[in-house]
């Protein structure tokens, strides 16, 4: 099956970072290791909504175990490019977590406010085991220590959209990752 071609772009002020293809290969590569990692044992994909709902699609397909999917929403960026800094929940898991393992899914670990937040939030429901997923990382930006246990790409401290990433809601749908001229 080829790739699909890229839509057209509304604008010039996004350059590709990374292809479809090469996301492909980097996020069947984090489901073997995941699937390695729980060998056999059934997990639960927290996705963080909106911007990982993508990669949490393909990471499922790429994790041969006994998988369940919910959701998780918080709000940090409004509809600027910057993080507010301040992380609020605005939606809360669905089925209980008690004793279950679950991979927190993410699109992007930049200042790891709300990848801390949400461990905290998810650690409250008593999981088994819990594990970071991360598409891409950006630790030029760090403000609080956490890494992923499972992360695709290290970027630079750019603003990115496609693959589900937005700015002000636009870009969700590219199938690379672009970086955004300011």
């Amino acid at each position: 099956m080829s790739a699909l071609p890229e839509p057209a772009l509304p604008t010039p002020k996004l350059r590709l970072l990374y292809s479809p293809e090469q996301i492909a290969a980097r996020v069947a590569a984090l489901g073997a290791h995941i699937t390695r990692d729980f060998a056999g044992q059934p997990v639960v994909l927290l996705g963080v909504l909106k911007g990982a709902s993508i990669f949490l699609a393909d990471l499922a397909r790429a994790i041969r175990l006994d998988a369940t999917f919910d959701f998780l929403a918080v709000a940090s960026y409004g509809q600027g490019t910057y993080s507010s800094g301040e992380v609020r929940l605005t939606k809360d898991v669905d089925e209980s977590l008690h004793d279950r393992n679950v991979v927190l899914v993410e699109d992007i670990l930049d200042t790891g406010l709300t990848l801390s937040y949400l461990r905290t939030v998810v650690q409250a429901h008593h999981p088994r085991a819990l594990r970071l997923a991360a598409l891409l990382d950006k630790p030029d930006r760090r403000r609080v220590p956490i890494e992923a246990d499972y992360a695709g790409f290290t970027i630079p401290d750019q603003f990115v959209v496609g693959y589900g990433m937005d700015c002000a809601e636009r870009y969700r749908n590219l199938p690379g990752i672009y970086l955004l001229a300011e």
